[in-house]
């Protein structure tokens, strides 16, 4: 028994596949589909094998490499968090620590992939509220560049890959400029130059699109990253926020038949009703936990917007992008908490950071919930994850690697509270 247990440390320590993994009669959340409450979780070689009702099921523990008992704990798949800068930036005050904004209005060859950090301290922290799964996403200029989807951690980049170069970012032109913020509020004024912003951007798609189509062409670093735009296999996600932005952008969208767009943030997109509904486009719903956009918007209508949408019949997902984003991806749980006291049921608001996330971003066949043959990328908590107060992650298993649920924050706690007790008790 001692040798097992240090063999399932190593493991642990090293971030290395226990071939065979079973978690028992924990309560299984697996997003699509019935709830189980007393489960047997089958994982072998990074994939579910295997799911039972461990009322009905027995299993015989030397077919096990390793099995964690989740007696009143729930299980859950991965969370997901899209568009975000984590694994780009460390502390947002220190410049040398902050890699994804590139010089330039139109980026798109620049691929947040390689430069994310694999061994980032705040990676680390989000990990351990049961967000396994990134979308690092560049920032800045008109096109800010290529984000990848990432697992929380790796060797290095190449081995938290996901899906690489899953599409570009378009900053769509704000038709307003001003307002300040909560404690010094300003009016807003229009942008003058919004059509001759929106001009540029369509004749920069306007030239990647004739390149993309185009049979012998010299090669260009830009234009080749926005080829597969139009060639169906990259997605663009075009933020925008008021109802202007959103119309323009549907004709866009139509004026360059881009087979795969996303609209991140979409704060009007339901005044739009049946019009947005036919276009057909999923939406990353911008952070909750905020005061609504417009001086005439009802006070909680950044905390109902998603269940607004859901009744629309619209797909979407949660995403956490301003100010300190990065550190802040950690209470994306915490958001779907939210959206579900405000109109969504606990299923919609898990699919909300789990399987809608990835139908978005295209990684669905193998992430955003627990079912035979997708990746072992799941977590345990003693409590309900969605609430604060009972999130407390105590098993991490990605594709097939089980983590250390403990981040160096939690450990220099327990480093110093041991310190301080034992002078207490001396």
């Amino acid at each position: 028994m001692k040798t097992r247990l240090i063999l399932i440390g190593l493991l642990i320590s090293l971030g290395l596949p226990a071939q065979r993994i079973l978690i028992v009669n924990g309560h299984l959340h697996p997003v699509v589909g019935q709830e189980i409450t007393a489960s047997l979780l089958e994982m072998v070689d990074g994939k579910i094998t295997g799911i039972k009702n461990a009322l009905s099921t027995t299993y015989i523990a030397k077919d096990w490499d390793t099995i964690i008992d989740a007696t009143g704990q729930h299980v859950y798949p991965g969370f997901v968090a899209p568009n975000s800068t984590l694994g780009l930036t460390e502390v947002d005050a220190i410049r040398a620590t902050n890699d994804y904004n590139e010089v330039g209005e139109f980026n798109p060859h620049v691929r947040a992939q390689i430069a994310f950090n694999a061994e980032s301290k705040v990676v680390e922290t989000v990990k351990t509220n049961g967000v396994l799964l990134v979308q690092s996403t560049p920032r800045g200029g008109s096109v800010s560049g290529t984000s990848s989807v990432m697992f929380m951690g790796g060797w290095n980049w190449e081995d938290a890959t996901v899906k690489p170069n899953d599409g570009i970012h378009v900053n769509w032109p704000s038709t307003a400029y001003g307002g300040g913020w909560w404690a010094e509020p300003a009016p807003k004024y229009k942008n003058e130059q919004y059509t001759k912003e929106l001009n540029e951007l369509k004749q920069f798609f306007q030239l990647a699109s004739t390149y993309a189509n185009a049979k012998v062409i010299p090669f260009d670093q830009r234009l080749e990253a926005m080829k597969d735009c139009f060639l169906g296999t990259k997605r663009v996600y075009i933020h925008a926020n008021d109802a202007q932005q959103i119309i323009d952008l549907l004709a866009f969208v139509q004026e360059f038949k881009l087979p795969y767009p996303v609209l991140v943030g979409g704060d009007d997109a339901y005044l739009l009703g049946q019009r947005f509904i036919d276009a057909d486009i999923p939406v990353m719903i911008q952070r909750l936990h905020r005061l609504p956009e417009h001086d005439e918007d009802p006070v909680d209508l950044p905390y109902r917007l998603p269940a607004i949408l859901a009744k629309m019949g619209v797909l979407f997902c949660l995403q956490n992008e301003g100010g300190m984003e990065a550190m802040n991806a950690r209470n994306l749980p915490f958001l779907a908490g939210t959206a579900m006291a405000y109109g969504l049921t606990e299923e919609q608001a898990l699919q909300a950071i789990t399987i809608n996330s990835c139908k978005i971003l295209g990684i669905d066949q193998e992430f955003g919930s627990i079912e035979v043959g997708k990746s072992a990328t799941i977590f345990v908590s003693k409590g309900p994850a969605l609430d604060m107060k009972t999130n407390d992650v105590t098993t991490i298993v990605m594709n097939g690697k089980i983590q250390s649920p403990v981040n160096f924050q939690e450990s220099l706690y327990l480093k110093y509270k041991a310190k301080y007790q034992s002078n207490t008790r001396d």
